[in-house]
This record gives structure tokens, C-alpha cells and sequence, in this order.
């Protein structure tokens, strides 16, 4: 029997997610909360832990990636899975270094879902197909990590980004319109797999890109 434990602050989607494994054979949803605090304040009433927790990342309160540390100390034999509506990069590697065993999109149907966590009691992972393929190729050989590929121009935006230049300053750097300057930059985002420029220059800083 699997024994599920559900922090999703969503409230319809916490009741579609209980509804449905409640109908599954072999599966037992034994707490549903929708947030961290809410959960460890109802985990000690339990008479025995969940084996699988699905974990959404945002939550009110502490962030679900911030708890995975501390959900795998109060519960060390625990499998945590996300589910959420990230599928950033930076969202899913974040997870799966704190500990998350499987990473799932939300809107993935609940029988997919329900294989998902059926693999990761039998010592597999969860992850939704495009997930994976970045995972995938997170470690190929000859990639760096979070540099898809940018143009040389791209690469030039970057650094002006880095430098603090508005657009306009950018566009005036390299002789370009602010146009140009727009689209290269909705490139990058779509490349980088992030939605800020903040994001851009905390990457070229941690040296991700090059």
C-alpha cells in the first residue's frame, strides 16, 4: 500500500489529486495539506507516516523546494515528488538537488500521474517527458549548463545586461534598435529557460553561461 501525502495550495486541484487516489487500489492518501506548516502540524497525529509526498513549489509560507530538506529529516524514508507548473530548468534542478525523487508538470493527466509514482515505489523516478529530456541533456558531454546555444549577439546582450544597461543603452552599445534588442532578449529568456533579466545575470554569474 502506498501511502500518500498531498501539500498543494490549490484547492481544487488538492481535491481532484485526493479524490482520484482515494479510488485507486493500493494507493491510501493518509494527509492532505495545503501548506508545509499545515502539514507537520497534522503529521504527528498520524498513526503512520505517508511512504510518497507530492509537493507543489509554490505555497503560502515556506516555499516547497525550501522544505524538502526538512520534510526528508522529520521523514527519511519518505519519496517526494514535485508537482507543479514550473518546468523551468532552474526550478527543476533546484528540486532535484534538495532531494525531490521525481519532478511532474502539472496538467499531466492523473493515470499518468498514478504510473509516475507506481515507478517510483518499484526504485524508478517521476518525471514528465520534457522534464527528463532536459535532464538529459543537462549532462551530456560538451554542454554548459544553462548555455543553449547563444548567439554571439545574444551573448553580447547578456553582458549588457550583466553591465546594467537599459534597453536603450544595450541598442546604442551595439549599434541595434531597441526592437532588436527586445527580440534578442525574448530569445534568450526562451533559451535560458527563465522569465528575467535578474534571472539572465544571476546565471552569467554563477557562471552558467559563458
Amino acid at each position: 500500500m502506498m501511502r500518500i501525502g498531498i501539500i498543494e495550495d490549490h484547492q481544487d486541484t488538492r481535491e481532484v489529486l485526493h479524490a482520484f487516489f482515494s479510488q485507486q487500489a493500493g494507493f491510501e492518501v493518509c494527509l492532505v495539506a495545503e501548506s508545509v506548516e499545515a502539514f507537520f502540524a497534522e503529521l504527528e497525529k498520524l498513526s503512520s507516516p505517508p511512504s510518497l509526498l507530492l509537493l507543489d513549489i509554490n505555497l503560502p509560507g515556506i516555499s516547497g523546494i525550501e522544505a524538502i530538506k526538512s520534510l526528508a529529516q522529520r521523514l527519511p524514508d519518505v519519496d517526494i515528488v514535485m508537482l507543479t507548473m514550473h518546468d523551468d530548468s532552474r526550478h527543476i534542478f533546484q528540486a532535484l538537488c534538495a532531494g525531490a525523487i521525481g519532478y511532474l508538470v502539472k496538467g499531466t493527466p492523473l493515470v499518468k500521474i498514478k504510473s509516475a509514482l507506481l515507478n517510483v515505489q518499484q526504485g524508478g523516478s517521476a518525471m514528465s517527458p520534457h522534464v527528463a529530456r532536459k535532464v538529459v541533456e543537462y549532462f551530456q558531454p560538451g554542454k554548459k549548463k544553462g548555455d543553449s546555444a547563444l548567439t554571439p549577439k545574444e551573448h553580447q546582450i547578456v553582458e549588457g545586461l550583466v553591465d546594467g544597461l537599459s534597453y536603450k543603452l544595450i541598442a546604442d552599445r551595439y549599434s541595434i534598435s531597441i526592437e532588436t534588442v527586445r527580440t534578442h532578449i525574448k530569445n534568450i529568456y526562451k533559451k535560458l529557460h527563465v522569465n528575467s533579466k535578474s534571472e539572465v545575470v544571476a546565471m552569467k554569474l554563477r557562471g552558467e553561461i559563458d
